[in-house]
């Protein structure tokens, strides 16, 4: 009698970095595109949205700004960027406040976090403070920054004039493989003008959009819509069509995409998510409500007046 053989399963961490020395290999392929932009200045009591690049978004509100995410490396290790970001460090306004969704590589960069403190403790003699997940503080506490607040899902503070909450999200937090304390989510951020925008951090498709949406009542919604193939990527990831329902269960006026087109993380084209959010939008009859913002390009919305 004889046994068949049952293939042994290669461990998680020998699976990730297979994947990613692939993509590596593969981010160094074409030139790096894009051209940097300037922050353009904002009336009061207007929104201003600034697209980076990736998950990072330069927010002017209320007189503050804020960064969310900002990655402004080359590269992150081995992975190389395929479109520079939207705005140079020296081109920022000073910044009030940081928030950092997770420990990932590609939305807590330790150099640029460092310059982010530093350019803006010369300019105005005070470093921002940084909001993030609790069990991140170790990562940027010698970083330079004024403060580091944590928060856990649900939990608020409030900074530079606003109101900031932190929201629940279907991703994990790790650094690395084994520092899985580390918490991971979102942010809604809302002014006295009546501006709410929120920011998923990465996440896969999950319940939670909606109460989100009955909680916070989001007015612009940056959700993430790349890195979702193969389909086991999508475990952790939204597809563009994942990504426009999560739009619609969150109930905001606006969606400008994220997390698609400058680091090659999964096997889909680069150019693909966006053409499948489109075409999805426009079966749903929602297109106009589809911002794509081009790295450096800012929407900018008036005052308004929203009961909650």
């Amino acid at each position: 009698m004889t046994t068949k053989k049952v293939p042994m399963r290669r461990p998680f961490a020998v699976v990730k970095l297979q994947q990613g020395m692939r993509l590596a290999w593969e981010s160094h392929a074409e030139p790096i595109r894009g051209t940097a932009g300037h922050p353009i200045p904002v009336k009061a009591g207007e929104l201003g949205v600034m697209f980076l690049g990736h998950s990072s978004f330069l927010l002017q509100m209320q007189g503050a700004n804020l960064l969310i995410d900002p990655v402004f490396a080359t590269r992150l290790i081995v992975l190389r960027r395929q479109r520079r970001p939207g705005v140079k460090v020296p081109d920022l306004p000073p910044i009030d406040v940081v928030l950092l969704t997770h420990a990932h590589m590609d939305h807590l960069n330790r150099p640029t976090l460092r310059r982010v403190a530093l350019a803006t403790r010369r300019r105005t003699g005070r470093a921002p403070v940084v909001v993030v997940p609790a069990g991140v503080e170790d990562l940027v506490s010698d970083l330079g920054f004024r403060e580091v607040r944590s928060l856990r899902w649900w939990g608020e503070t409030q900074l530079a004039g606003l109101e900031i909450a932190f929201t629940p999200a279907k991703h994990w937090g790790a650094r690395m493989f084994a520092d899985t304390h580390r918490l991971f989510g979102g942010y809604v951020v809302a002014d006295a003008a009546g501006h709410r925008v929120y920011h998923s951090g990465d996440t896969a498709y999950f319940d939670g959009f909606k109460e989100i949406g009955r909680r916070l009542h989001p007015q612009v919604a940056l959700l993430p819509i790349g890195a979702y193939f193969p389909d086991s990527y999508r475990a952790v990831h939204t597809s563009p069509e994942e990504g426009l329902q999560a739009f619609v269960d969150v109930g905001a006026e606006t969606m400008i995409p994220m997390h698609f087109g400058t680091f090659r993380l999964g096997r889909e084209p680069m150019e693909e998510p966006p053409v499948r959010l489109m075409d999805e939008a426009r079966r749903l009859g929602i297109e106009d409500r589809v911002r794509i913002l081009a790295e450096g390009e800012t929407l900018v919305a008036d005052r308004r007046v929203r009961a909650s």
